[in-house]
């Protein structure tokens, strides 16, 4: 160790921190010398000439060689702090991140080699501190959270159907969950599959029955006929894919069952255990208490009620969904931070002032423990009953650390156990990392705890409070104004450190977020949860119906909030983000929460950069052409008018574009019911189910329609084909029906064809099949106001990505490989290079 370095740590060891700046009150070289390297640069002595640039820039040049040395002072005053910990989740989260982000897998045995190598560098330099110590446990830890990743993509190796297929389906009930409208929904471990039987078959499928039956139970053997799709991937390029989150989650495809499936009698099901059993015991006891919750009460409340308990929120109607997320209070249906907090909060408050009671046993026992213990066994229940959402496992490992810290005479809330819930949660499930629900509620709650301490150093500051403040008339009032403005200052830390992803991940803003949650907030903490708490510690005496009635009236009243600040019509929509946006905005907001010394300014400069991107993203100008994955969607925009091939577009794709673009809504298109007389042109033959030929007048008759199509809008044959023009004389056709394929080739510029049989034009045209959307994916078309096709532009969202997730998309059952090979004249446009 050199004389500098010892010096620099004793100098770090014996500060005297003040409280809110993280400077030394008794160190003058440590103190000043951020100040003092500044007036140094910056000062010119009055009255004398100035000085010459080059001694200027020469004396420049000596102070900012001394940056690197105030940095490594700045980093460790704040090691000093302890908050060197805080930055391992960061750059763990960092490597899990990354990892899952790239285009391919990126090679396992250099990685571990790599990673090996800087952890014994990192150890061997442990007692050296400064800068290049730091810089290699930063990468020891990035590329552990990358081998954390791998190995949950490992270890899921979640098979993903990948093209639709309508087959017979048995399988075992692993869970189920009923909807609004009564219909269940049920999570089916397959075993196999007939008529067809599919190749590579999912080993778990989310299947939809929407005819009335008698409900499944959770280990009872099914089967009936089902219509099965693979997961759907982005619906833009950059948005989320839906068949990342499928593959972590074990679900193969997703479908419905033609008709009420059959329940099929067998002795007991192939993978009966004791894993096995608990699971569907545990299943089988959330179903029957969330039915207990609904019969008690009835309505969206009672669903409400149901779902802050056993996490089943398919039951809530749309219509209080929506006003649930447009007034900012969608957090409360989720098993969350906050449910888990005031329910293992209340039972601890509750345990501890009961046994306080009891002064004698209060005096030899450590009764705070013995509350820690009893809430911590509340909450495990409550996270066995949850459905083991992520959402829940999050809060429960969260709220576990907390009173396990208080178990250990440790503070229950800092930012150290914020940090260890992330690391613990990350080991299990790093790509966790990449979604909302994880960077919202860690975002709030590291923001939470830092404005916590920060008021509680502030408060340490301060004189004690004015006797006229400790008045019995004052003392009440005083009390009821502190508790508003705590959810006050609450609800408004909780939204900014929020807002992020909201934007990021929902493209809007709830604007009116505050004044609902300042409404709804004392009803959750001192109506709902209590009343939800004591009635399911009541529940097995059969006494909970006057608790969950009480807990219903709460939540009727968190639904009038949520509807009546949903219609003052606060929802900002702010579009698609900048790629860089989340990665800036949120080391932005680590730094800010994270750092204690004048280092964490450092974190506005980075929120000012992810707002200038926000905003240069929002200037760009909207593609011209929008097409689905399965093209049955086509969208062609023209100023801020938009016309879609669907009178009805698809809410799942058409709102997720909506909020991505900021869509008006779309000009429907013109339909007629046939081109031909008679119009029997779209009915198959009988017995045949194949459709007859055109004939040559009637293919020249379909030339001739799409060749006049209108300029602007669609017009369409019913359950045939739609034409429309750009404002730059580009004909797009949409066929549904593949004998109007060659057809369209001739007539148009660019033909979207999912039935079609062939995947290239021999007229030039360039056709977009089925085929090619499966590998590509959602995509977006420039046309750049230009009928040449070498001045077109295109992105697609699935382009040059071969990850475990959506690999399925490249493999063919007839040959029974994989190629991700697309048509060369999509490939042109892909690149760039048009032609």
């Amino acid at each position: 160790m050199t004389d500098e370095t010892a010096s620099l740590e004793a100098r770090t060891l014996n500060l005297s921190l003040v409280e809110g700046t993280g400077l030394a009150r008794h160190d003058p070289p440590a103190v000043g010398h951020h100040g003092q390297l500044l007036r140094t640069l910056t000062r010119l002595p009055t009255g004398k000439p100035a000085v010459p640039l080059a001694r200027l820039q020469q004396a420049a040049g000596r102070k900012l060689r001394r940056l690197p040395r105030a940095m490594t002072l700045a980093v460790e005053e704040e090691r000093a702090f302890g908050h060197g910990f805080l930055f391992v989740p960061v750059a763990v989260g960092g490597g899990a991140a990354f990892w899952f982000s790239l285009a391919r897998d990126p090679p396992f045995w250099p990685l571990v080699v790599v990673l090996i190598a800087s952890s014994l560098a990192a150890i061997a330099m442990r007692n050296r501190g400064g800068m290049m110590t730091l810089s290699l446990t930063a990468v020891a830890l990035f590329l552990a959270g990358m081998m954390l990743a791998e190995w949950e993509a490992w270890r899921r190796s979640t098979v993903l159907l990948d093209s639709p297929v309508t087959t017979f389906v048995t399988g075992v009930v692993e869970r189920r969950e009923v909807d609004a409208s009564g219909r269940w929904r049920y999570i089916v471990k397959v075993s196999k599959t007939a008529e067809p039987t599919v190749g590579r078959p999912p080993e778990q499928v989310s299947l939809l029955a929407r005819s009335k039956h008698p409900a499944f139970l959770p280990g009872d053997v099914i089967n009936g006929r089902a219509r099965l799709s693979p997961p759907s991937g982005p619906a833009l390029p950059g948005l989320h894919d839906f068949a990342f989150t499928s593959y972590f989650d074990g679900i193969g495809a997703v479908g419905f069952f033609y008709g009420a499936p059959k329940k099929v009698e067998q002795v007991a099901p192939a993978e009966a255990g004791w894993s096995f059993d608990t699971r569907r015991f545990l299943f089988g006891l959330r179903g029957a208490i969330a039915e207990r919750i609904r019969t008690a009460v009835p309505g969206d409340s009672g669903a409400f009620a149901a779902a802050i308990v056993t996490d089943e929120r398919r039951a809530i109607s749309a219509e209080t969904v929506e006003a649930l997320r447009l007034s900012g209070l969608a957090h409360i249906v989720a098993i969350s931070g906050l449910n888990m907090a005031l329910a293992a909060g209340i039972f601890f408050i509750g345990v501890r002032s009961v046994l306080s009671v009891f002064t004698g046993f209060a005096q030899r026992h450590a009764i705070k423990k013995i509350a820690a213990v009893g809430a911590l066994a509340m909450a495990t229940a409550y996270y066995l009953i949850s459905g083991f959402g992520v959402s829940a496992q999050r809060a429960y490992i969260m709220m576990a650390v907390m009173l396990v810290a208080a178990l250990l005479d440790r503070p229950a809330i800092s930012m150290r156990n914020v940090a260890i819930s992330a690391l613990v949660i990350m080991a299990l499930t790093p790509s966790e990392i990449l979604g909302p629900s994880f960077q919202m509620s860690f975002a709030a709650t590291a923001a939470l705890v830092a404005g916590y301490a920060l008021w509680k150093r502030r408060r340490e500051g301060k004189d004690g409070e004015h006797f006229l403040l400790r008045h019995p008339l004052v003392t009440p009032f005083l009390a009821g104004v502190t508790f508003l403005s705590g959810i006050f200052v609450t609800s408004l830390i909780g939204g900014l450190s929020t807002s992020i992803y909201s934007i990021e991940h929902f493209h809007r803003l709830a604007t009116y977020g505050l004044a609902a949650n300042l409404a709804a907030m004392p009803i959750i903490s001192f109506v709902v949860m209590p009343a939800g708490l004591i009635g399911m510690l009541l529940m097995p005496f059969g006494l909970e119906w006057p608790f969950l009635t009480v807990m219903g009236y709460g939540l009727e009243a968190v639904i009038a909030v949520a509807k009546h600040v949903a219609d003052w019509g606060g929802d900002v929509p702010l579009g698609r983000q900048h790629p860089w946006f989340l990665a800036v905005a949120t080391a932005g907001l680590l730094l800010l929460v994270l750092l204690r010394t004048r280092l964490r300014l450092l974190g506005l400069p980075l929120l000012m950069l992810a707002v200038i991107l926000s905003w240069q993203e929002r200037a760009k100008p909207l593609p011209d052409l929008l097409i689905s994955e399965d093209g049955t969607l086509v969208a062609l925009t023209r100023g801020q008018h938009v016309a879609t091939n669907r009178a009805r577009p698809p809410d799942f794709i058409y709102g997720q574009w909506t909020r991505a673009l900021t869509l008006p809504q779309p000009l429907k298109p013109d339909v007629k019911p046939s081109l031909f007389p008679g119009g029997d042109n779209n009915k198959p033959t009988q017995p045949s189910r194949e459709r007859r030929a055109l004939t040559e007048q009637e293919v020249e008759a379909v030339r001739s329609a799409m060749r006049s199509a209108p300029e602007g809008g669609f017009s369409c044959v019913s359950k045939a084909w739609c034409a429309a023009k750009t404002n730059g004389s580009v004909t797009v056709a949409v066929v549904e029906d593949g004998r109007f394929a060659g057809a369209a080739c001739d007539a148009a510029d660019i033909v979207i064809a999912p039935s079609a049989r062939f995947h290239e034009c021999r007229s030039g045209a360039l056709m977009i099949s089925g085929q090619t959307l499966r590998k590509a994916g959602t995509l977006e078309i420039n046309f750049n106001r230009a009928k040449q096709r070498d001045l077109w532009t295109a992105s697609a969202a699935m382009v040059g990505l071969s990850r475990s997730w959506n690999r399925h998309r490249h493999y063919d059952w007839r040959s029974k490989s994989f190629s991700a090979e697309l048509p060369a004249p999509l490939r042109a446009i892909l690149s760039g290079s048009g032609e």
